[in-house]
């Protein structure tokens, strides 16, 4: 996969949106809400800095799959900026089923 920072900003916080809140009110994107505050498996990955960081190991990947597959398997009905973003959910779920299946890590850079 592969985003700008910026498509992959619109990515993560349309990702928090779905699960309730918005990434803009967390600690370390402008806001003072903690992340234990928030219940989701995908913390993980929201709460990733854009392009460097500690990879998500296959153990990760795992946690994050079922809700990501989850959000990805909505009818795609609505706007293309929706539907760009179901797609890119799609995409995400093949990467990390294929870290889980090769038991190695998901790299950000």
């Amino acid at each position: 996969m592969s985003w700008s920072y910026t498509g992959f900003g619109v990515f993560r916080r349309w990702l928090a949106q779905a699960e309730g809140f918005e990434l803009n009110e967390m600690d370390g994107f402008g806001g003072q809400r903690s992340w234990r505050d928030v219940s989701t498996t995908l913390a993980p990955l929201l709460n990733h800095p854009d392009d460097d960081g500690p990879d998500l190991t296959p153990v990760q990947c795992a946690a994050i799959l079922p809700r990501l597959q989850e959000i990805a398997d909505q009818p795609q009905e609505g706007s293309i900026l929706l539907q760009r973003h179901l797609d890119d959910a799609r995409q995400f779920v093949v990467v990390l089923q294929l870290c889980i299946e090769k038991d190695v890590d998901l790299l950000f850079g």
